[in-house]
């Protein structure tokens, strides 16, 4: 296929081509990967200032997304490019053939750096999902700085460079430019941009933004960052936001009320449900909004069948196939049996070869858990409707997994994003979250938006 850029997309390519170190936050859908492919190609094939590229990339998209999209576009099908993911020994050969571009898995490269024997040899380095490098005392993070000095050009690509918030930048922004900008130490990057917020005596829960520390951070970064909003640069399908409310009877509440109070229900005479702090009873209730909750002997303890009940009327009512999220394992064996009961035909979304069957229309409903399938996959072709059975408080893999269907190349007008709520719990907050995570994430895009 030809390839045709969009204005954006010479920009963007030329901003990694004039900017040894770029950040690069782009909105999902429009197309950092093939972005990023042009300009490598220029940079070791017309301007000979690389010749070595390391991709390091989620495990689903070093897999295929990179590959698909080389093979794609005529005017990259020249590129070499070597997949080096599987048992040690493939990794190995993988990284020993001849090639322009090695594609890792994020989850390989402190073995990469630390055990592989392999020397670190790349002059350009692209982090595919930059924001699953923003825990500045990971092991990737730690992995990666021991050769960042090595390496001549740095790409950072993610659509949701705050997730959680402006903390969130430090390490990313430190992958990318060794600390020349937000501080080579966290307790610099804290104490310049932020105060304690919640304490108790010494210790720090966290922190919250000094005045104008926001606006200081975002001038910081702003000349190695480039950002975009689909919207701004395509025919994007509408985004219609829905709720579906549930509602648990007078004993389903009650049993919901006594965890969140006491942090224990009594499930049988040698096995309770019990959480043992804050985050663990947020599971919990999660667990129990969805409709059953794992006891401590990881029993799956039924708590109502609400949101299957509701589940069963979005599918009746769809006017084509879905897109189902869940989050536990109780929750996909639970689905599993009802959509069987209903005699739909489904699969998860998780190998190749039911990503190539989804897009062809072979099941109606796509079972994709957010935290393995958020990141680069098309799956537009046959929806327009994503359902959240289950709720995440992760803003990126929420918006990631939205993304999969409101994109560039979907066929339809507008695109459905059905959340199935359980009145009265916590469903109801981490949607208030995610609402309030974006508005916050999107101050930040817009500060550093390319003018064109």
């Amino acid at each position: 296929m030809i390839y045709k850029p969009h204005d954006y997309q010479k920009h963007t390519t030329e901003f990694i081509l004039e900017h040894p170190i770029a950040a690069i936050i782009l909105q999902m859908g429009l197309g950092k990967t093939v972005c990023t492919l042009d300009a490598i190609e220029q940079l070791i094939y017309d301007r000979l200032e690389v010749s070595k590229v390391l991709v390091i990339a989620p495990l689903r998209v070093a897999k295929v997304t990179w590959s698909d999209e080389i093979k794609k576009w005529e005017n990259l099908s020249h590129l070499r490019y070597s997949v080096c993911v599987g048992t040690e020994k493939e990794r190995i050969e993988a990284l020993n053939q001849d090639a322009d571009i090695y594609i890792i898995n994020r989850e390989n490269l402190q073995w990469l750096v630390e055990k592989s024997g392999v020397p670190f040899e790349f002059d350009m380095v692209v982090i595919d999902e930059l924001s699953s490098f923003k825990n500045w005392n990971s092991k990737r993070v730690k992995a990666f700085m021991q050769v960042r000095p090595r390496v001549k050009r740095v790409v950072g690509l993610t659509g949701t460079p705050s997730p959680n918030g402006m903390m969130d930048l430090f390490a990313q922004f430190k992958c990318l430019d060794m600390g020349a900008r937000l501080g080579r130490f966290i307790t610099q990057y804290r104490n310049a941009y932020f105060i304690p917020d919640r304490v108790n005596g010494h210790i720090v829960y966290s922190y919250a933004l000094r005045p104008g520390a926001e606006e200081a951070i975002y001038e910081k970064i702003s000349d190695i960052t480039i950002s975009m909003k689909a919207l701004d640069h395509l025919k994007m399908p509408e985004l219609i936001s829905n709720r579906y409310p549930v509602y648990m009877d007078d004993k389903e509440s009650e049993l919901y009320e006594s965890l969140k109070k006491d942090m224990i229900i009594a499930y049988k005479e040698d096995d309770d449900v019990t959480a043992a702090n804050a985050a663990a009873l947020s599971g919990k209730l999660c667990q129990m909004a969805n409709g059953a909750v794992y006891s401590d002997s990881k029993e799956t303890v039924h708590i109502h069948d609400r949101k299957l009940e509701a589940l069963e009327d979005i599918i009746e009512a769809a006017q084509g196939p879905i897109l189902l999220c869940y989050w536990f394992q109780h929750d996909l064996e639970r689905i599993e049996k009802k959509l069987k009961e209903l005699n739909v035909t489904y699969s998860r979304i998780a190998t190749e070869e039911n990503i190539r069957n989804w897009n062809n229309g072979k099941y109606d409903v796509g079972l994709i858990h957010p935290a393995s399938a958020g990141h680069g996959l098309n799956l537009q072709n046959a929806s327009n409707t994503v359902v959240w059975f289950g709720l995440t408080w992760s803003l990126e893999l929420y918006q990631q997994t939205n993304a999969r269907l409101w994109r560039q190349g979907q066929k339809e007008k507008t695109v459905v994003v059905q959340h199935i709520v359980t009145a009265d719990t916590i469903d109801e907050d981490i949607l208030e979250a995610l609402t309030n995570k974006d508005a916050s994430q999107n101050k930040l895009i817009n500060a550093v938006k390319a003018h064109l």
